[in-house]
């Protein structure tokens, strides 16, 4: 099984954006500096933020490296604080052999603690109107209190006597006692951190992840900390995000922003937009090597030599052809013979899969996307060989395929055609025949050019007993890919699509428009799956309006719409219906 965790090993060729990266920090006339590394869920966005710290390590020594998770402090602290408090615990450590730095530190640090405070009295006010407040509530009165009222700025640390104090009524917080307003508060931190770092003298570098996780509030809130170090000395920040996510959160957080709005949002707060690249097939034919490899057991030394010629092979390749598994193999030099020939055939089999796992509007070379089915095939192997169903690795793999790229309608007809046909259904001879004329379920219609060039991928199957490998599937679905996450555009456009009532909706049209293309087809079956929960068809529910504009802006979806359709009881209304989207 592969890990589902950022990697600090380089398999698509990201090395070039990382160092990219760490060239502008590297540059100090560049400093403050705010990037953003802008990538759909699963991109490999984490993976950058990892190969940049590596990069700084190697290039600048004086770079003190800090991370930050988003989505970890959620629910349990406020994300403005929690990001303050993470930079200013780590200079407190960082400082702890310089008795005069240490000092600035732990001030700041308490500096922190009094901002939290605030932050704590504005929810407490917040409740009281009834505003939700995500859980932030959950501060601790007394600490608030204290920090509210101190005059100095003396490091500020919870005790026990504080905790003991927690049951003060809230309303005590809201008392007119502030020795400083929270504009005071914060610019009294921003100075004190100019000074420190100015001491200190070198560059930080924060990484914040997984704000794609966090709910809108949060994630602004983040945003907005991050704010507060814009045009501060010798510090850049590196923000993994997915660009559209926080559109939608800066439009849900500010009502009624318009794109405009939305867009100078992200402007003003990053400075340097890096886009995390589609991989093409040689990147995901790389990604696939390395991943099987690592797998099959080689030593360090053989993989990092695989690793640097597929490297040398994906930067050479606007110019050269892609280095072939034979090449690749001879290598790897103090491996077993019968290691490298097993490893031969391994990278033969992926290599045939590439095309598909590239270019599939399921999975669009998405790197997560890609382990998870490739854990989903090992998961399923494990279990066969337990069973002592002798199934191939490869058979299986190719089922898992399907699952993933013709959805559910698809994979639950190909179960049924197996069942029906005693194992061999005859479409699949039809298929991998010289002229591959085949007529094909309703269900596959819509995804016909997939299933064509499926077929044809090893091992056929026209001879091959499949209800083993079906009955194998149809029990471990549940635990599968079929359907797993799309982009947070295409969840966004779901939800959206979902609520609408009116074919004419102007913001419907205008979100599927910047909605990426290849998730149409998968936002089209999550809002069929839920008109499938609907029992009474005399009139248009909620969501049939959405479903038909997206229809009429992608054939497949009009496809998929057309045969659900045509599956119900005809009621009056839908004649027209289905008329719109001839």
């Amino acid at each position: 099984m592969w890990s589902d965790k950022e990697s600090d090993i380089d398999y698509l060729n990201f090395s070039e954006i990382a160092e990219s990266i760490a060239d502008i920090i590297n540059s100090p006339e560049l400093l403050p500096l705010s990037i953003g590394v802008f990538g759909d869920w699963g991109a490999g966005k984490s993976t950058i933020l990892s190969l940049t710290e590596s990069s700084l390590a190697k290039s600048n020594e004086d770079c003190l490296h800090i991370k930050f998770d988003a989505w970890l402090y959620q629910g349990y602290d406020d994300a403005r604080a929690s990001i303050l408090e993470t930079i200013a615990k780590y200079l407190v450590k960082h400082t702890k052999d310089n008795e005069g730095l240490s000092d600035k530190a732990k001030a700041l640090y308490g500096r922190v603690n009094k901002i939290r405070a605030l932050g704590a009295a504005a929810d407490v006010g917040a409740a009281a109107m009834g505003i939700p407040t995500f859980g932030a509530i959950g501060k601790l009165f007394g600490s608030a209190q204290e920090a509210i009222e101190s005059e100095d700025d003396e490091g500020l640390e919870i005790n026990s006597k504080e905790l003991k104090a927690a049951g003060k009524e809230a309303s005590s917080i809201l008392k007119p006692v502030t020795k400083k307003s929270p504009p005071q508060e914060i610019s009294a931190f921003r100075k004190q951190y100019s000074s420190l770092i100015k001491e200190i003298g070198k560059p930080i570098v924060v990484y914040v992840d997984n704000l794609d996780r966090c709910t809108p509030i949060n994630a602004i809130q983040t945003l907005e900390a991050i704010r507060l170090f814009l045009f501060l000395p010798n510090t850049a920040f590196v923000i993994a995000a997915d660009e559209e996510m926080i559109r939608s959160a800066v439009r849900e957080y500010h009502k009624g922003a318009t794109d405009r709005h939305q867009t100078d949002y992200l402007d003003k707060l990053i400075q340097v937009p890096v886009n995390v690249p589609k991989p093409g097939v040689l990147e995901i034919r790389a990604y696939l090597y390395m991943l099987v490899a690592t797998d099959h057991g080689l030593s360090d030394e053989s993989l990092s030599s695989m690793r640097d010629a597929l490297e040398g092979s994906l930067r050479n390749s606007w110019k050269e052809s892609a280095i072939k598994v034979g090449d690749l193999i001879a290598q790897l030099r103090g491996e077993q013979q019968a290691c490298l020939d097993q490893l031969e055939i391994k990278l033969q089999a992926v290599d045939r899969m590439a095309t598909i796992l590239a270019n599939s509007p399921r999975i669009n070379g998405n790197p997560r996307i890609v382990k998870r089915l490739l854990n989903v095939v090992r998961m399923r192997k494990k279990v066969s060989d337990r069973r002592q169903m002798n199934l191939e690795e490869s058979l299986i793999t190719k089922l898992v395929i399907f699952e993933r790229c013709a959805g559910k309608q698809a994979t639950t007809e190909l179960y049924q055609l197996i069942d029906k046909e005693r194992g061999k259904p005859k479409v699949f001879a039809d298929l991998e025949s010289e002229n591959g004329n085949a007529e094909l379920p309703p269900a596959w219609d819509s995804v016909k050019d997939f299933v064509t060039e499926w077929s044809k991928l090893p091992p056929l199957l026209s001879d091959t007993d499949l209800r083993a490998a079906a009955y194998l599937s149809r029990e471990t679905i549940p635990m599968g890919i079929i359907n797993s996450s799309i982009s947070s555009a295409g969840r966004a456009l779901v939800e959206l699509l979902l609520e609408t009532e009116n074919m004419s909706s102007q913001i419907a049209k205008d979100t599927v428009n910047s909605t990426p293309q290849e998730d149409y087809l998968a936002v089209m079956e999550e809002i069929l799956e839920n008109l499938r929960q609907i029992s009474d068809w005399s009139r248009k529910p909620k969501g049939f309006a959405g479903a038909m504009i997206l229809a009429k802006k992608d054939s497949d979806c009009k496809q998929t719409l057309k045969q659900f359709l045509n599956s119900l009881p005809q009621e009056r209304w839908m004649a027209p219906a289905l008329r719109g989207i001839e």
